[in-house]
């Protein structure tokens, strides 16, 4: 009996030091993740004043996503020998020129995809890679600094397609003038009233410039670790509204070990005449084309320079 009321007392002491001490762990572990974001907190506000300063601002950030895949008498598929695969790439990149009287802001945003699915049994069955995301923009803002968030500014933006012939069919260039609005140093809003839409098409394809309105905002931020941006873009025509046209792209990439990371990547655009062009609406007006929504999406590693 005595030995088992000893045992007893032996097990409570050891239960309750190891109650204590993981406790003690845990109120430790706090403390250490209370000062580190303590620190990353410092660490952000100095880098924010260092993005504050005169001079070149750069950075770029991407994601890679792909996977290939082969069947061979897997007869569960209606195409039991089949190959399959897709790659997609895309990439944002800026270079920030920022003075005390003028800044000059230019990025580049590149989303390529290609796709495949190949029946080996079907000789008539396509074996290439085809083009699935497709978006190229190169966009140039300067600007003349009225105080510490507004600028007089102008605005030049050009988006089309690279693959498949498509380059410059269609293509849009926005030159504008108008005023740019800074609140704060990650975002940038343009609000250009006088602006001219070129579209830039070939062969059949039935496309209108117009003179209009230009919004564009721009939103980039980076914070351990991780790289944010969106962008919208916005033209409202003043001849017809189905000139008008608006795309807004979502990136974010996290980096995890020597730039290496996840990233992810959603676009959505809606353009009246791209969907008037795209179809066989030749019975059709384009106010009687339908407007849809267009959009693409890509997930995959992430490396940020």
């Amino acid at each position: 009996m005595r030995k088992i009321v000893l045992t007893l007392v032996v097990m409570l002491a050891i239960t309750s030091t190891y109650a204590q001490t993981r406790e003690e762990l845990k109120a430790e572990q706090s403390a250490k993740k209370d000062s580190v974001t303590a620190i990353q907190g410092r660490v952000d506000a100095i880098q924010g004043q260092i993005d504050a300063l005169p001079g070149w601002k750069k950075g770029a950030f991407g994601t890679i996503g792909g996977n290939i895949s082969g069947f061979n008498d897997w007869y569960s598929k209606s195409a039991p020998n089949s190959s399959t695969g897709s790659v997609g790439i895309t990439f944002n990149g800026y270079a920030n020129l920022m003075q005390e009287k003028f800044f000059w802001r230019n990025s580049l945003g590149v989303n390529l995809a290609w796709i495949k699915n190949d029946n080996t049994d079907d000789p008539t069955d396509s074996d290439n890679f085809d083009a699935a995301n497709d978006v190229f923009t190169l966009t140039s803002l300067y600007g003349r600094k009225l105080n510490s968030k507004w600028a007089i500014s102008g605005l030049a933006e050009y988006r089309t397609a690279l693959l498949e012939g498509n380059f410059n069919d269609p293509g849009y260039l926005d030159l504008g003038v108008g005023a740019t609005w800074t609140p704060i140093t990650e975002l940038v809003v343009v609000i250009h009233p006088l602006n001219y839409n070129f579209v830039f098409s070939k062969g059949a394809t039935s496309y209108e410039s117009s003179l209009g309105a230009k919004v564009v905002a721009d939103y980039t931020k980076k914070i351990a670790g991780v790289n944010f941006k969106s962008n919208l873009s916005a033209f409202l025509s003043y001849s017809e509204t189905d000139y008008s046209n608006w795309t807004w792209t979502n990136s974010i990439g996290y980096t995890f070990w020597k730039g290496i990371g996840v990233g992810a990547e959603l676009g959505l655009r809606k353009n009246k005449q791209e969907a008037f062009n795209s179809a066989d609406n030749t019975s059709l007006t384009l106010a009687g084309a339908d407007s849809v929504l267009q959009s693409y999406w890509l997930v995959g590693l992430n490396y940020a320079f």
